[in-house]
């Protein structure tokens, strides 16, 4: 069983263990979301692109937004770059998949960071050496008794409960070479959305875990401080409804969101399935185009036509052409004539990584390419940028 840690443990020598580089993966299947990016992947996808980048010592911060996350990044441009920075963006929740099957994106199921974790304590292979923090008191030690008396696919090797501090107090130096010294391949963080993906970018750069994931109410899940719903509950969509009866507190927040997806849905998303089926002729009219400009400051990605779903791959290549060089990214969209979810979500990782780096800029977007950005919503992401 792992042993607790204690904050006010002396932390050792300092470890010599180097962060995974970040990288950028321009050829993953992602669509946009009500303005995120998500991977188009079922369970058993993202359980093996983890365990992957784990064993092959490669970053992956992992994002597992659901509707309350989704809805909270509208007016967080921090909590939404952490989204569009991730390296894997799970759709954790049935809203965002009735959602994408609506406006006709290939999203069949729901992958929550709970099911990804425990078909990751199923997997047969070698097990994840796994790190957790956070959690209420009590549940963090619970839990790492629970994954290592289970076996399989995980192996708890510490835990931090982390307690209530601001997330300079919980990313010490002491704390980092604690976590760094378990040898864990995953870290997983359970200290509220915001926080936890907060904690992560502002200590990815120091762990030496390949693998990090805030997901939420895993570590009382594994702790069994509260139960999930039935499998049927999880199926139908009403999982909210037992996650109120365990914790009565989420009802404000249900009720807040389901207001806010309602307006969503009447003026965002009925319009943009509406507009995409009436694409027809026009899409197959005017093929897609892209044009490369290569400057002294950057490269300008210049896009002409229609680019619905399934004609990305001039502009994937493109992108990760200019992933290895240093200098700004324009991509203009004027001469567009339609703009499609998977287009989006590209643009939404371009932002991610280009724009932490040498500078990210959507140019040209009136009349329909500026349409387009408003119903999927993300006009207002660019127009930070």
């Amino acid at each position: 069983m792992s042993e607790a840690i204690d904050p006010q443990a002396p932390a050792g020598r300092a470890s010599l263990a180097a962060a995974p580089p970040s990288a950028v993966d321009f050829d993953r299947p992602v669509v946009s979301i009500l303005g995120l990016p998500f991977d188009a992947i079922g369970i058993d996808a993202a359980v093996q692109r983890i365990r992957e980048a784990a064993f092959a010592g490669r970053r992956c911060f992992v994002s597992t937004p659901n509707l309350n996350f989704a809805i909270a990044a509208q007016s967080d441009a921090a909590f939404r770059g952490s989204v569009l920075r991730s390296d894997l963006s799970l759709v954790d929740g049935m809203p965002l998949v009735w959602v994408a099957r609506l406006v006709g994106l290939p999203v069949r199921e729901r992958v929550s960071g709970s099911d990804v974790f425990e078909a990751l304590q199923r997997h047969p292979g070698p097990p994840l050496k796994v790190f957790l923090l956070g959690g209420p008191p009590g549940a963090a030690a619970r839990a790492a008794e629970s994954i290592d008396r289970r076996g399989g696919g995980l192996r708890c090797v510490g835990f931090d409960p982390a307690g209530f501090d601001s997330i300079e107090a919980m990313s010490g130096p002491e704390q980092i070479e604690r976590i760094n010294r378990s040898g864990a391949h995953f870290v997983v963080v359970a200290l509220g959305a915001r926080k936890g993906q907060a904690w992560i970018e502002h200590n990815a750069a120091r762990l030496a875990a390949p693998v990090l994931a805030h997901l939420g109410a895993v570590i009382n899940f594994a702790a069994g401080t509260v139960r999930r719903a039935p499998r049927w509950m999880q199926w139908m969509g009403l999982e909210w409804l037992w996650r109120i009866r365990e914790e009565p507190a989420l009802w404000r927040r249900y009720w807040s969101d389901g207001i806010e997806a309602a307006g969503l849905l009447v003026t965002r998303v009925l319009p943009d399935a509406i507009d995409r089926r009436r694409w027809g002729r026009r899409v197959y009219a005017s093929s897609p185009a892209l044009e490369v400009l290569r400057g002294p400051g950057g490269v300008s990605l210049r896009l002409r036509g229609a680019w619905p779903d399934g004609v990305e791959a001039p502009l994937r290549a493109a992108l990760t052409e200019c992933a290895g060089r240093n200098g700004r990214v324009v991509v203009d969209l004027q001469d567009v004539t339609v703009l499609g979810h998977a287009v989006v979500g590209l643009l939404l990782l371009a932002h991610g990584w280009f724009g932490a780096r040498g500078g990210f800029r959507i140019a040209g977007a009136r009349g329909r390419p500026q349409h387009a950005l408003r119903r999927q919503l993300v006009e207002r992401v660019f127009a930070d940028a």
